[in-house]
């Protein structure tokens, strides 16, 4: 496997909470009803996203919107490639998604795949009465016809490029990077 090394950093602690902050604002003047609104995070960092944008709704509109975590490893579409036995977390939806307006979120949006596997792994647990998607950031190169309703920032990105989202709560850091792959003969 190919190591990477850090071109630059696309996004300060700052910057990401200004750009939660700004999708909270278009999540509340796109949605219908809150009262029907509920998140689901996809495991690893579309979980403090959601949580993240719930908090921020919370305080500007005073009202809780529900949470859920969604484990897709099972419903992957190169799950001989990530290993004999995949690690496999709980999902935890503490509501029924049944007629619910979902926003399902994820760091980075690339080939639409793991979107795909998310829809699959959410219509399990029900038939919400829309899913629309949120994530950070957009890097193009899609495979599947999927796309975000909500953005928080489009990079352009060459197939060697890869975009890392660092949390607090996962990495002990705030921040997004483009890193590039490195060719094993100069690692």
């Amino acid at each position: 496997m190919a190591s990477t090394r850090e071109k630059y950093q696309l996004m300060s602690a700052s910057e990401i909470d200004r750009t939660l902050v700004r999708l909270a604002h278009e999540i509340l003047e796109r949605s219908r009803d809150l009262d029907q609104l509920a998140f689901i995070g996809i495991r690893r960092r579309g979980v403090p996203l959601a949580q993240r944008l719930a908090s921020k709704i919370e305080s500007l509109e005073n009202r809780v919107i529900p949470v859920g975590v969604l484990d897709i490893n099972l419903y992957r579409d190169d799950l001989s490639t990530v290993g004999v036995k995949p690690v496999v977390s709980p999902t935890e939806i503490p509501f029924s998604v049944q007629g619910k307006d979902i926003i399902l979120m994820d760091d980075v949006l690339y080939t639409g795949r793991t979107i795909r596997g998310a829809l699959d792994a959410l219509f399990d647990h029900g038939r919400p009465a829309r899913v629309q998607l949120l994530v950070l950031i957009d890097r193009g190169h899609r495979e599947l016809p999927i796309e975000a309703r909500f953005i928080g920032r489009t990079v352009q990105t060459t197939d060697t490029e890869i975009i890392e989202v660092k949390f607090q709560e996962i990495d002990r850091m705030e921040k997004v990077l483009m890193v590039e792959k490195v060719p094993d003969h100069e690692a």
